[in-house]
């Protein structure tokens, strides 16, 4: 009997060893049922400031915990939580805009011409202002470019174009040619009106220049806008051009004219015989929500301080209560419960064997809410940012079945392009061809907030936000392709809804892969780098 009970333990023990040595695989059952979970009307489309994100979270601490991820804060009584402080703003209905010029007074329509939202706190706020023309609004050192030519435009009310400065026939790689740079996206015009201390900002939409229809800021502005606590500005927002065309004429200025010369390098900021008056009136609350992270500690005692990040948001846009209609619920399924739970599965797979450096498992807040919670982390890491060698962010995956390429966009401006083609070479995976970055996706998604504190980065395998079906499929190529095509009608509605019917063997293959490009990254000798005069590899902090 004694015989028997060792042989016993030694047969489990060489089970569960064998077990640890086995190549993590993910689950693809383990996939779906945190998707199917995640994406359930019971978390209520995991909304920033709502019930359905604390649900989340602490959906989300408890599987961190059961998988046997390591807390980053291990002193706190929720370990796996990092708060990020918010404030949430809604404009309302009674806030006005005029503009007073050649004796007359334009008032543009709230919400069908004109967006405004006050991002700084302030439930009240009178606006009254000189308006200054600004070309794209842009200063790039590296592009020589400065639309502002040092000129003091605090307190002035700023206008600026929608993208950044096209290519020329002279310069057909100035801002990266075709394709949208950082500063194209909205999110550094308003940041770069607040270094220049102006009273306010506007930019002018037309769905060419922004890659986007007006119904794009028209939604996100008709709901509660969030922003980091101490930051933002007293006005900030959007104006259809054409609304606008009339009030320039007014000041005695063609606009296309004007778009003209912002074209140009030596453009100079332009002063309208103008006042702007806005009278914006705001419903804020102060919001507490919380990144989760847990970690599977290095095993080198040479390389273990050194961590590989993968990153995937939790959020989606909740109860969404629009006028004229019922509330509903915004579950998010494919973005981004199915890149919530990717990282789940993944990690239950990284606890059983350790790589040689840390890996550390990032779930952020309020992503959609502009990349609030990854960029609160990287403001105060819990990892140390020198000692952070890549971040891996997953966002809106491949729910139509599996490819014969994964795409790895974003990584050829560092040598993590080097390390995925190796792990799609084991994998037998092909490289999707690259698709022009017409709309600045790679400035869209919790990446970014690493990659702009000079941390290599990038979304990895991302289908959807290709949606032209460039993707070769292995089963049904071309309705898979319209699939994943069609689904572009229905991210951001209330339509991106769990389906039962789903194949989710491309997500699980997504997955897969990015996971063993985290063990290729965390078990080498080198660290990743920037490509020699990549503009991120200088800002690192």
């Amino acid at each position: 009997m004694r015989l028997l009970i060792k042989l016993t333990f030694a047969s489990l023990a060489f089970s569960a060893q064998a077990q640890m040595l086995q190549a993590p695989i993910v689950k693809e059952p383990v996939l779906r049922a945190h998707l199917a979970f995640l994406a359930d009307d019971l978390l209520e489309g995991r909304g920033t400031g709502q019930r359905g994100g604390d649900l989340t979270v602490a959906y989300l601490e408890t599987q961190a915990k059961l998988i046997g991820l390591q807390p980053l804060y291990p002193q706190l009584t929720s370990p796996y939580r990092q708060a990020v402080k918010l404030i949430g703003s809604q404009t309302l209905p009674s806030s006005r805009v005029q503009l007073s010029v050649a004796g007359q007074t334009i008032s543009p329509e709230l919400g069908t011409e004109v967006l405004v939202s006050a991002t700084n706190g302030s439930t009240q706020g009178i606006i009254k202002a000189p308006v200054v023309f600004v070309g794209y609004g842009v200063r790039a050192p590296e592009e020589q470019w400065d639309d502002y030519k040092g000129q003091d435009l605090r307190g002035k009310f700023l206008i600026m174009l929608a993208n950044d400065p096209q290519p020329t026939a002279e310069h057909p790689q100035r801002f990266a040619g075709k394709a949208m740079t950082y500063y194209g996206r909205w999110t550094y015009k308003f940041e770069e009106a607040k270094r220049q201390g102006a009273a306010g900002v506007l930019i002018l939409h037309t769905t060419e220049s922004a890659a986007y229809g007006w119904n794009v800021p028209q939604t996100s502005f008709s709901h509660e806008r969030f922003n980091l606590a101490g930051a933002g500005n007293a006005v900030e927002g959007w104006w259809r051009e054409e609304s606008a065309k009339s009030f320039f004429q007014l000041a005695g200025f063609d606009l296309a004219s004007l778009r003209v010369a912002a074209e140009r390098s030596d453009f100079n900021p332009v002063l309208l015989p103008a006042q702007i008056q806005i009278n914006l009136l705001s419903k804020v609350r102060q919001v507490e929500q919380f990144n989760v992270m847990g970690m599977v500690p290095g095993t080198d005692p040479k390389l273990k301080h050194e961590a590989v990040i993968y990153s995937s948001h939790w959020d989606h846009l909740g109860i969404v209560e629009e006028v004229g209609k019922p509330a509903q619920i915004w579950n998010g399924a494919i973005d981004n419960a199915s890149g919530t739970a990717a990282l789940l599965a993944m990690a239950q797979e990284a606890v059983r064997r350790p790589a040689k450096r840390t890996q550390l498992f990032l779930w952020p807040a309020a992503e959609e809410q502009y990349l609030l919670g990854s960029l609160a982390y990287v403001r105060e890491p819990a990892w140390p940012l020198k000692d952070t060698i890549a971040d891996l962010n997953l966002d809106s995956m491949n729910f139509v079945g599996k490819t014969k390429d994964i795409g790895i966009a974003g990584s050829e401006r560092s040598t993590l392009y080097d390390s995925a083609v190796k792990v799609a070479k084991k994998m037998q995976l092909a490289i999707a061809p690259p698709v022009l970055d017409l709309g600045g996706a790679f400035y869209r998604a919790d990446h970014f907030s690493f990659a702009r504190v000079g941390i290599p980065a990038f979304n990895v395998g991302s289908a959807v936000f290709s949606g032209d079906g460039h993707f070769h499929y292995q089963h049904e190529p071309e309705q898979s392709a319209k699939k994943m095509k069609h689904f572009k009608n229905d991210y951001h509605t209330p339509r991106d809804r769990y389906d039962a019917s789903w194949d989710l063997d491309g997500m699980q293959q997504q997955a897969q892969f990015t996971l063993e490009l985290g063990y290729e990254l965390a078990n080498a000798k080198t660290k990743p780098k920037w490509r020699v005069g990549d503009p991120f590899a200088k800002l690192r902090p």
